[in-house]
């Protein structure tokens, strides 16, 4: 079976992995912050309506949540992605995406396409591996030598 794949192709699929959970982020900011891609069907387009919504499931207050949600979309997801500070930017994506799998659990079930917590626990998990092991090989964290 390990013919199939030689091992030298871990360090390539783990930084796949990383560059994939980071910058999956990122088009959900620009959705939420700058109303891009409004034709993706969320309902929310602006920082304004993410506010809104992160108070009615009661993380109040709300701006204050969607700081902070902005931060991690902006700024921890390019950073996973890069390698850099990989531990440090995995640990606010992984509580991030661990919260909102629960709240689509509880309001939308289990399966992904009701957009319930199948999918962001799945992501919150593979954030969860570059917690646990860091940036790997091909990241700027260990070419730093950080």
């Amino acid at each position: 079976m390990s013919a199939i794949l030689p091992p030298a192709l871990g360090p390539l699929t783990e930084t796949l992995l990383r560059i994939v959970v980071g910058l999956a982020l990122l088009p959900h900011g620009l959705r939420a912050f700058f109303g891009c891609f409004p034709r993706s069907g969320s309902p929310i387009l602006s920082r304004d309506a993410l506010a809104a919504a992160l108070a009615r499931s009661g993380y109040r207050p709300g701006r204050v949540w969607a700081l902070v949600t902005a931060a991690v979309e902006f700024i921890a997801g390019p950073l996973l992605a890069a390698g850099l500070f990989t531990r440090l930017a995995a640990l606010p994506i992984a509580v991030f995406l661990f919260l909102a799998a629960v709240e689509h659990g509880r309001r939308d079930g289990y399966f992904w396409n009701t957009l319930g917590f199948e999918y962001p626990f799945l992501w919150c998990v593979a954030a969860l591996y570059f917690l646990a092991h860091g940036g790997g090989a091909w990241s700027l964290d260990r070419w730093l030598g950080l």
